[in-house]
């Protein structure tokens, strides 16, 4: 995917500076933007994914109503390293006040970052998240499943007529049957193809998770618009033998698919944006914050936080036993393990890994699809509660745990290793997503 940017002149498309500059976009965005031919401003523009000004001059002053005829985003990239030209700071404050929102990048990651967002958004108008289930809140743990936002209608609703993404639904029973029909042999070939981590898998387990990754992987060969997947796994977990950890990570490493944990679309549609348009890998867990004391500590079977300073600000990451799916390209550590969870069959599999402890994002869309809050963490140590549902947590401080409680919108919370934040800024300007700092 490329982003289709219309170069757009004052005077003429033959000035030597805006020709010299044009060229500089073409071989530094050589992989991430094509270059329609060069029109000049205030004439009627061809559909594109974005305007881009090669060269900015003094004559814009007298010219906001042309700028404001434009409907795409507006980018400012100037100097020969891909970014805003210095000089042009005084044109683009003025253009903000007169209500003209021009994108200027200050480094050049930035500015292929934002074409990798403009050639997303393009893309995920005929993009489909499948989900696999079939009548989601009625398994086990009802009274929990059933008050979940992403099962809801109008949240597919909603991603459709922001972002233009088709959520498709198909029975969990007949795709775990089908998963089970597929011969140990195919199981068998595929696991000498792949350099797998085990520890205290049997072959049957390791052998069933990895048909539910050729059966998934055949749905999506089947159906190239499908870019995310997600399977009611622990509340119709009845329907399959195994878990689709396994097969989520594979996946991702494969095919870049992106994967929501339990048919979680919103945290799908959150790692989708991030990893696609940032490049980087992405992992949702669950957060379980030290101020809501016990009504978190009961789910995981544990008595007690970790001792650390300043627990208010504090919480601890745990999902189906450990801290999460991490993808083993965002790894430091990555194992696979037999299941934790009671809730899903005894031949079932979870990945225990760990992320580099350090700087670490945390972000999540907001039920209006409008916002998504970010916040900047620390991954601060890793915790082991033997007998629990937290064989292998992590704790995560963040800035302000009280409002963290007051901003977050879901226990299912996105993390990404290193620092984001402005990136995401950048990313929420393409997509019309107000970030919103905890």
């Amino acid at each position: 995917m490329k982003a289709q940017l219309i170069p757009v002149y004052f005077k003429s498309a033959e000035d030597e500076d805006f020709q010299r500059q044009l060229g500089v976009l073409k071989d530094l965005l050589v992989d991430e933007a094509a270059f329609l031919q060069p029109t000049a401003l205030g004439t009627t523009l061809p559909d594109a994914d974005a305007v881009v000004f090669p060269q900015l001059l003094g004559d814009a002053y007298g010219r906001v109503e042309d700028f404001r005829k434009i409907d795409v985003p507006l980018l400012v990239i100037t100097s020969e390293f891909g970014t805003m030209a210095m000089w042009d700071w005084e044109i683009v404050s003025f253009m903000k006040t007169e209500g003209v929102e021009m994108i200027a990048p200050y480094n050049p990651e930035h500015t292929k970052m934002l074409c990798r967002s403009l050639a997303l958004k393009r893309d995920m108008r005929r993009t489909t998240f499948l989900v696999i289930q079939d009548d989601p809140g009625e398994g086990f743990q009802a009274d929990i499943f059933k008050r979940f936002y992403w099962w809801e209608d109008q949240c597919a609703q909603r991603i459709k007529d922001k972002f233009g993404v088709t959520i498709v639904k198909k029975s969990f029973k007949e795709f775990g049957a089908r998963a089970r029909e597929i011969p140990d042999e195919r199981a068998q070939a595929v696991a000498k193809d792949w350099d797998l981590t085990t520890e205290g898998v049997s072959e049957k387990a390791l052998y069933s998770a990895l048909k539910m990754y050729l059966a998934a992987r055949e749905e999506i060969e089947n159906d190239p618009a499908i870019k995310g997947i997600g399977i009611n796994c622990l509340n119709e977990s009845h329907f399959s033998d195994t878990t689709p950890c396994l097969a989520w990570d594979m996946l991702f490493k494969e095919k870049g698919i992106v994967w929501g944990c339990e048919a979680d679309t919103m945290s799908l549609l959150t790692k989708y944006l991030a990893h696609h348009c940032l490049g980087a890998p992405i992992m949702m867990t669950n957060i379980y914050p030290s101020l809501m004391g016990m009504a978190p500590l009961k789910h995981e079977h544990i008595d007690c936080f970790p001792e650390v300073d300043d627990p208010d600000n504090c919480m601890l990451l745990a999902h189906c036993g450990y801290l999460g799916i991490v993808p083993s390209v965002q790894a430091s550590e990555w194992t696979l393990r037999p299941k934790v969870l009671t809730i899903v069959d005894e031949n079932a599999t979870a990945i225990d890994a760990r992320m580099p402890l350090g700087s670490t994002t945390m972000v999540k869309l907001d039920p209006t699809l409008n916002k998504m809050m970010v916040v900047d963490c620390k991954l601060e140590q890793y915790v082991q509660y033997p007998g629990s549902h937290c064989l292998n947590g992590a704790v995560l401080r963040v800035p302000d745990g009280h409002r963290l409680m007051a901003g977050a919108c879901s226990h299912h919370q996105c993390l990404l290793s290193g620092k984001w934040i402005t990136e995401m800024e950048f990313m929420g300007r393409i997509f019309d997503l107000r970030i919103e700092r905890l």
